[in-house]
């Protein structure tokens, strides 16, 4: 958190209103080590907060925020947050004229594929992502070429040329029965190495015959955690519920009492009694938890993502006063078309609840 300096000026009634709103969501929210969220602290970001929601409405903006950035991101200034499948949608039905991603920047372009009316804007243009950054269009095609009976199904946490490359997108929250559903046999995953390992322990225990080729991404975060950290973690807390991302290794994900997506991941700990929790996977998500479900005791074990890190409310009020040109995401049209159809058809494919 760092000392707010903003253009506007805002009455002390207004700026004591807005630390008490930022208090309320983020009192049970941990921060840097030591230092916690107490009134002088979000007093401090105040300021900024204002500025950000009252650019918000004077440029017709919505800031869509993942929920692996700064919890000050997602509930001072968000107005939807959540894992990349909900933001895929909120940005494909946005009606605003800009869209600004507190995320990184594969989820920028994704909502520029989906809304290419809306001027989007990326914080950091240094916010890549380990799988996106694992494989480029032309990877793809040169899979394509040694498997062409394949059909191409990238996840989510791919460039736009990827997708354009690609036959369906998917996410980690309906790549099972998105896979499960093509009438194809053999299926060229990209870029998640591990998350294909996942797909096929799943379509193997629901009886499913694929055969799933993969690239060799995998995501930074996610690749780290291990089975004897959750054993040794389960002798210290009795009555622990492990729950993890399908970017773990399979081997990791078989040890974990749940799997799944970010959002799903927010749902089976708010739903689920236990006496503590460990969460493999990205810090944001167990901020999120401590703001929207106090109650819950997590254990040590997440790991930070540094590109998601790189967003902050600074950079995000700068790219609204005065965005440089690589904040400004732009792309080929034809090749926008092509990347769009892949995620239509993940919509067409995802299962309606």
């Amino acid at each position: 958190m760092m000392p707010a300096a903003v253009p506007a000026t805002f009455s002390p009634t207004e700026l004591a209103a807005e630390a008490g709103r930022l208090l309320r969501v983020l009192l049970h929210v941990d921060c840097e080590p030591g230092r916690q969220w107490n009134y002088e602290s979000c007093r401090r970001i105040a300021p900024l907060t204002l500025e950000i929601n009252r650019l918000k409405r004077e440029q017709d903006a919505v800031i869509l925020t993942h929920s692996y950035v700064e919890p000050e991101i997602i509930y001072g200034v968000g107005d939807f947050k959540g894992d990349s499948y909900f933001l895929s949608q909120k940005a494909r039905d946005s009606q605003a004229k800009k869209i600004v991603f507190a995320g990184v920047v594969f989820m920028a372009e994704t909502a520029k594929i989906l809304s290419p009316q809306a001027t989007v804007v990326v914080p950091d243009r240094g916010s890549g992502c380990s799988l996106a950054d694992s494989i480029t269009g032309e990877g793809v095609r040169r899979l394509k070429a040694l498997y062409p009976d394949a059909v191409v199904v990238c996840y989510i946490n791919s460039t736009a040329e990827v997708k354009a490359e690609s036959d369906v997108c998917v996410t980690s929250g309906n790549v099972y029965d998105i896979v499960a559903k093509l009438p194809e046999r053999r299926i060229l995953f990209v870029p998640d190495r591990l998350m294909a390992d996942n797909v096929r322990v799943e379509l193997k225990r629901r009886g499913v015959d694929k055969e799933i080729v993969s690239s060799d991404g995998t995501c930074i975060v996610h690749d780290q955690f291990d089975p004897a950290f959750i054993a040794e973690a389960r002798t210290r807390f009795p009555g622990l519920k492990v729950v993890a991302h399908p970017e773990c290794t399979a081997e990791t994900a078989a040890a974990a009492d749940f799997v799944g997506s970010t959002g799903a991941m927010m749902k089976y700990v708010k739903n689920t009694p236990a006496p503590y929790f460990l969460m493999l996977t990205e810090c944001g998500l167990v901020g999120r938890l401590q703001a929207e479900a106090p109650e819950k005791n997590f254990i040590g074990g997440c790991r930070l993502c540094p590109y998601m890190k790189l967003n902050s409310l600074e950079k995000l009020h700068q790219a609204m006063v005065a965005p440089r040109p690589d904040q400004i995401v732009t792309l080929d049209e034809d090749l926008r078309r092509r990347a769009a159809r892949s995620i239509e058809r993940m919509f067409e494919l995802t299962p309606k609840n």
